[in-house]
């Protein structure tokens, strides 16, 4: 499969040694798991002023000079993340001062969905773009198949199409390429 020239501002390295540490997505747009928001080291090295905490589990953290915006959400299929794609892409585009960390308990399902919801919004991609963008720099996403339809619903809000489809697998329910040409299964992690 020949990957697509994106114009989102590549990081310069891969930085995902480990599962859940930090992985760059843009130049100033992270995703972690929660063990990210211990590593004050991490979070200043980066310059992080602003964290996305994407679960109902896990309080922010209190730290001096970075905001938190909390996004209570648990990691299932029908849990209500879509009525945040808005404001969570807001705050990440508007954050001028540094860089922003979007974690989850994993680092695999809330997080990169409301990644995706930012880069089909404000950098103007696709789903499929933006799904293979976050995947080239986190391999082991996995969005539940919940996320993946909210996904596609504000797919077709922004661009009056879609660009995947949910499709029975062997693996499950899993997204599909619609390309017209080809069937690719998006299977990680």
């Amino acid at each position: 499969m020949e990957k697509s020239t994106y114009k989102l501002s590549q990081p310069d390295s891969c930085e995902c040694p480990f599962p859940m540490s930090f992985s760059q997505i843009t130049q100033s747009l992270y995703l972690g798991g929660v063990d990210a928001i211990f590593k004050r080291t991490g979070l200043s090295s980066r310059n992080i002023t602003l964290i996305v905490n994407a679960t109902a589990e896990h309080p922010c953290p209190q730290y001096e000079g970075v905001e938190c915006f909390q996004v209570p959400v648990l990691d299932q299929p029908h849990a209500p993340l879509a009525c945040y794609f808005d404001a969570v892409a807001e705050r990440i585009h508007n954050n001028q001062s540094g860089s922003t960390l979007v974690h989850c308990t994993a680092g695999r399902s809330r997080s990169p969905t409301l990644i995706m919801a930012y880069l089909m919004r404000y950098e103007g991609v696709s789903l499929r773009q933006a799904h293979e963008w976050v995947l080239k720099y986190r391999p082991h996403i996995r969005p539940n198949a919940g996320f993946w339809r909210q996904l596609m619903e504000y797919e077709r809000r922004l661009y009056g199409k879609n660009t995947l489809r949910m499709a029975a697998t062997s693996c499950g329910v899993l997204p599909e390429a619609l390309d017209g040409q080809e069937t690719i299964y998006y299977v990680n992690g």
